[in-house]
């Protein structure tokens, strides 16, 4: 984390009456923050842009002047714009995706999904919607996005599908990569064609009428 001191609002981010968040335009006039007060701010303007503008005219600049921040101090810290967005997401809900064992694959794998729709039915849910929507027109977006928040979340579905073929609950055969991304796949589909929230009888009829014929023994 650099050492130098950046240049941050005199108030804390706030929400307008219709849920949209602001800041003061001069960051020149603002008192000294730096380290995680900084990074907390540049965070929650940032899903506050995203849900202003989108992903698609979300900018480097646009956040910074949200933030009350100096510009150099998000390229000092993000690369990219998807880097940054992705990381607001996973500071807003840092410990979202949880994998319980419950000694049943079932209940495993609904509870996997659960905190899914959490994630995407809370306040960075907006956030995660449009950056799914525009991994298909941005190669180094989906790159980010597949290695930061899908990947991970396969590899917990493969861990509760392992621990079912060791117990007997499902075929040897249906422990595979492909397979773990049936259930994340669909829920984001239902997501991105309906909105938030997810009702929980979506997530038990994608456990008991697409994952479970899928995988039982």
């Amino acid at each position: 984390m650099p050492g130098t001191e950046e240049l941050a609002s005199t108030s804390e981010l706030a929400s307008t009456s219709d849920g949209a968040c602001c800041g003061p335009d001069d960051h020149r006039k603002a008192p000294r923050r730096r380290g995680e007060a900084l990074n907390a701010a540049i965070f929650e303007a940032t899903l506050c842009e995203l849900t202003a503008v989108g992903y698609a005219e979300l900018t480097m600049e646009g956040v910074a002047s949200r933030a009350s921040a100096s510009k150099g101090s998000l390229y000092r810290r993000w690369s990219s714009r998807a880097e940054l967005v992705v990381d607001a997401v996973h500071h807003g809900d840092p410990g979202a995706l949880t994998l319980s064992d419950t000694g049943e694959v079932r209940s495993d794998v609904l509870s996997f999904l659960r905190s899914f729709a959490a994630l995407l039915n809370g306040p960075s849910g907006e956030a995660v919607r449009g950056l799914m929507a525009e991994t298909i027109r941005d190669p180094e977006l989906m790159t980010v996005v597949r290695t930061r928040l899908i990947e991970p979340a396969h590899t917990m579905l493969l861990e509760a599908l392992r621990r079912g073929v060791v117990r007997g609950e499902v075929r040897p055969t249906a422990l595979t990569p492909l397979v773990a991304t049936v259930g994340p796949a669909v829920l984001r589909q239902y997501f991105l064609m309906h909105g938030a929230p997810v009702p929980d009888s979506q997530l038990v009829a994608i456990v008991d009428e697409v994952i479970m014929p899928l995988i039982k023994a």
